[in-house]
């Protein structure tokens, strides 16, 4: 690799944020910067990452896909802009989250083309520690990570869906897959939604069903591994992952066997702000995020959506690339370049891996 002369990371070229300078590489920006040089680093080696997507069937199922596929445009071209924290107007279109100023969330990474200035990719990031607490005592073959997913996500996951069906046509198909499910008086009530939670998450599997041909990517998720519990990163270090929106909907979905006419689990609740989600953009053009995360939280906080501890992702995760993570610890110092490390602070694990390991530098 060429000697660099500033700090930087590799294959961002054009980026609102300047690495040459410290505060870039706090604790939040690291998270989201390094993993969109990990996939452009390994597309410059040739390498896909693994894609879980779904079938026909709604079935998880592991494919691949490239770097250009994932941010909508080669990682590496001069074409390429990343934007951190930003808005992305091909989801925007679909909601609102404040009546009066209309504000907007940001999506950890938009991908634009320099060319024409149009916003290509939006993706959430998850840079995520292999084994969490919950496999590190497991053999290596069964470790897997915590994701954590935020409500915002679960709004772009709808978002993801009302694109696919924006024609007029479109949308009245999508109308009559979300009717199925008869009238309720008070969707904030357990009582009134719990036992019809069966044909509310059936309405939305039948909608991913209809749509399986037509998936994007909407999770960005970069694995790093430690030897164990200890505070060593392995040598076998990382890869990549990448959830397509149906994929996302799926994680919703796994907690279904806890389904009973009285409760409402976290995992069943976004299921429910999704169709909720999707009702209001059929039936108003728009719908109102905000006021459904707010008025339907049954009971339970809404700082998260939900979280999936890695005993559970297992099932979705486990792969080769899982159990042995392609990129190797020696390759770190190919991707952040230019003194970069010396920037970082020991405010996260894989911040303080790197801190604490200046031999990745030699």
């Amino acid at each position: 690799m060429t000697k660099q002369s500033k700090a930087s990371l590799f294959g961002q070229k054009y980026s609102n944020r300047d690495y040459s300078k410290a505060k870039y590489w706090g604790k939040n920006q690291f998270n989201s910067s390094f993993p969109a040089s990990l996939v452009a680093y390994m597309s410059s080696k040739g390498m896909d990452a693994v894609y879980l997507c779904t079938d026909s069937n709604n079935k998880v199922i592991h494919s691949t896909i490239s770097g250009t596929d994932i941010l909508g445009i080669n990682p590496l071209s001069d074409n390429a802009y990343y934007n951190f924290e930003a808005g992305f107007f091909p989801y925007e279109q679909f909601y609102y989250t404040d009546t009066e100023n209309d504000k907007k969330e940001n999506i950890d990474l938009v991908m634009i083309d320099r060319s024409t200035n149009l916003p290509l990719r939006g993706l959430e990031v998850k840079l995520t520690a292999l084994p969490d607490n919950t496999t590190a005592k497991r053999t290596e073959d069964n470790y897997s990570c915590e994701i954590v997913v935020r409500p915002p996500t679960i709004c772009f996951l709808a978002c993801s869906i009302c694109k696919h069906y924006s024609s007029a046509q479109d949308k009245e198909r999508l109308r009559n897959m979300l009717l199925t499910v008869p009238k309720i008086n008070h969707w904030g009530d357990v009582g009134d939604v719990a036992p019809r939670y069966a044909m509310i998450r059936d309405a939305v599997l039948n909608v991913a069903k209809d749509m399986a041909d037509h998936q994007t990517p909407l999770i960005l998720q970069p694995v790093w591994k430690t030897e164990g519990k200890a505070a060593r990163l392995a040598d076998d270090c990382l890869d990549v992952f990448v959830w397509s929106n149906l994929a996302t909907l799926q994680m919703c979905c796994v907690d279904d066997d806890a389904a009973n006419n009285s409760t409402i689990t976290r995992f069943q609740r976004a299921i429910i702000w999704v169709y909720l989600m999707l009702w209001e953009y059929v039936t108003y053009g728009k719908f109102d995020y905000v006021k459904i995360v707010k008025d339907h939280s049954y009971d339970t906080a809404n700082d998260k959506a939900f979280s999936l501890p890695g005993q559970r992702s297992h099932q979705f995760l486990t792969c080769a690339e899982l159990t042995h993570p392609r990129i190797k610890k020696s390759e770190i110092k190919n991707i952040i370049l230019g003194g970069g490390q010396n920037f970082l602070s020991p405010e996260r694990r894989f911040d303080a891996v790197i801190v604490s390991s200046p031999d990745l530098f030699n």
